[in-house]
C-alpha cells in the first residue's frame, strides 16, 4: 500500500493511506504526491484517485473541461495566473466589492446563474447580500491565484461564495 501526502490548507499531510485522502477534502484540485510521481499533480490527473474522487475508475465526461483548464494554468507544477482561460482575481475581486451587489463578478467569471442569484439575493434582502459581497471580495483578492481558479474559475458551482 503506497503511501500519499496531500496539501490540506496550505499545509502538507502524509502520509496517508489512498482512502484516507477523502478525510482531506480531496477534490479534483487537490495537489497529491505518492512514491513514483515526478512531481506533485492535482487529484483530477492521477488516475488511481478517480474512485475516490468520482465513485468509479473513469471521470465522468463533465469533469473533462474542469481538468483541462485547470492543469493548462500549471507550468512546471506552479499554476500561472496569466493563463487566457484564467480570470483576473484582482478583477473579480474588486468588482465583488465595488458592484457585489449586482452580481458582476459572476457574470465576468462566466457564472451567469450565480450573477442573477445574486441580484435576487440582495433585493430580498434590502441590500445586506452586498456586505457578503464586499467579504468575498476581500478574500478573493487575499487568496492565491491557485485557490482562486479552483473555487471561482474552475468550478461548476452556480454560486461559489467563499
Amino acid at each position: 500500500m503506497a503511501d500519499w501526502y496531500i496539501i490540506f490548507n496550505e499545509q502538507q499531510v502524509g502520509p496517508v493511506s489512498r482512502e484516507e485522502l477523502s478525510r482531506y477534502n480531496l477534490t479534483p484540485a487537490s495537489m497529491v504526491w505518492t512514491e513514483g510521481m515526478p512531481d506533485w499533480l492535482p487529484a483530477a490527473q492521477v488516475p488511481e484517485l478517480s474512485d475516490i474522487l468520482y465513485g468509479t475508475r473513469q471521470a465522468p465526461p463533465q469533469q473533462d473541461a474542469f481538468r483541462e483548464g485547470y492543469e493548462a494554468g500549471y507550468r512546471n507544477g506552479v499554476y500561472n495566473s496569466s493563463h487566457p482561460d484564467g480570470k483576473s482575481k484582482v478583477a473579480a475581486g474588486v468588482l465583488a466589492i465595488l458592484l457585489g451587489g449586482l452580481g458582476i463578478q459572476y457574470f465576468y467569471l462566466g457564472k451567469v446563474g450565480g450573477g442573477f442569484l445574486t441580484i435576487l439575493l440582495t433585493l430580498v434582502t434590502c441590500g445586506l447580500w452586498e456586505v457578503i459581497t464586499f467579504v468575498q471580495g476581500i478574500l478573493m483578492l487575499t487568496m492565491s491565484d491557485e485557490e482562486f481558479a479552483r473555487k471561482f474559475v474552475y468550478t461548476d458551482k452556480t454560486l461559489p461564495l467563499f
